[in-house]
């Protein structure tokens, strides 16, 4: 998985990104929604980059609060995930991630868009 993940941290980077001390198969990243409640406010968001990628989509997001005043999305979010406990874990997967360029690009692009109708 190591080289797949340096690919999606080159990625992140490429977009601007910084990656924070990435552990195994974890990628985390300081986050600030453009859009949506949460626009402006500071997160951490996790990713767990499988051996697939990029054939497989990344799982996640994973949360981590930063601004107080974050809220974190409603439907079906966890508590529980191999971040720890302070992280949350909202499994939305991208639905249509073998019909695009399956780029990190692509996959931040689908972050963007659940924190905007979350």
């Amino acid at each position: 998985f190591l080289t797949m993940k340096v690919d999606f941290v080159s990625q992140l980077s490429a977009q601007g990104f910084v990656v924070l001390e990435p552990v195994s198969n974890q990628v985390v990243i300081e986050y600030v929604p453009e859009v949506g409640k949460n626009a402006g406010k500071k997160v951490y968001l996790g990713f767990q980059i499988g051996d697939e990628f990029p054939a497989g989509c990344p799982s996640g997001p994973h949360f981590k609060t930063i601004d107080e005043s974050w809220v974190n999305p409603a439907n079906a979010i966890q508590n529980y995930n191999d971040f720890g406990m302070e992280w949350m874990y909202w499994s939305r997967p991208h639905p249509n991630w073998t019909a695009t360029n399956m780029t990190v690009r692509e996959y931040m692009a689908h972050v963007r868009n659940l924190l905007l109708n979350e």
